[in-house]
């Protein structure tokens, strides 16, 4: 409960501006709308009922209620939640908000979603074993990222990331880091591999998961960065679809 107590406490910290960094939110309307065909891609036919666990301040939530899904986010801290109402209310969606831990979600959907969430949970296999029973017999869109030191590449393409932000003076994207005991505390925080999620998915009991590259999301996201950051690219987005 301590750990969660430290999760729920940096994310409410953030939320004030979260969504100022680029990468939290898209940034233009070919990075809008290539989020939204793979969405639409991996998600039942609408209109479904949608969980959307760690829905943070609603960057899956908003695209899924655009969509005609009848959409509820979850998440751990309420200041997120409160930036993700109010921006539903701005466009006139009907998003319900439940505040609690991930592992611990309503019952009752057709489909589970989530978006880089799972680096963030004490126990990634157990709230993968609850999102199944919220949704038995629905599906799951794992979306994530190759990031961190499970990847030597991508090791160093953070390296010359890190060194780029620092030359241009650019802010961080949180406004802190994890305590240490808390990072290492979390099975993925030090980074999430296409190879452990899915393992970790089909482990928690959903049937066959299936790896899906979002390359246009990748493309539309590299062509909105300047140089040198557009030749160092962005780190692979992928989706582990089961149900």
């Amino acid at each position: 409960m301590a750990i969660l107590d430290e999760i729920r406490r940096f994310w409410d910290d953030d939320a004030a501006t979260y969504d100022d960094t680029p990468g939290h939110r898209p940034t233009s309307a070919a990075v809008q709308a290539a989020w939204t065909a793979a969405l639409e891609a991996l998600l039942p036919p609408a209109p479904a009922r949608v969980l959307d666990c760690g829905a943070g301040t609603g960057f899956l939530s908003l695209i899924a209620a655009r969509l005609g899904h009848r959409v509820t986010a979850l998440d751990l801290s309420s200041g997120m939640l409160a930036k993700l109402s109010g921006a539903a209310d701005a466009e006139g969606l009907d998003i319900a908000v439940v505040t609690g831990p991930a592992d611990e979600p309503p019952h009752g959907f057709d489909a589970v979603i989530e978006r880089h969430v799972l680096w963030t949970l004490p126990d990634p296999l157990a709230a993968l074993g609850a999102w199944r029973v919220a949704a038995p017999g629905g599906r799951l869109v794992a979306i994530e990222s190759l990031w961190g030191d499970v990847d030597p590449v991508e090791t160093v393409r953070a390296r010359a990331w890190g060194t780029v932000r620092r030359w241009r003076g650019t802010a961080p994207d949180h406004h802190g880091s994890y305590p240490t005991e808390v990072r290492g505390a979390l099975p993925l925080g030090s980074g999430t591999h296409p190879r452990n999620v899915a393992g970790m998915v089909a482990e928690a009991g959903w049937p066959a998961p299936r790896l899906v590259r979002l390359r246009d999301v990748e493309w539309a996201s590299t062509l909105e960065q300047r140089l040198p950051e557009r030749l160092l690219g962005v780190a692979p987005r992928f989706a582990v679809v089961a149900g």
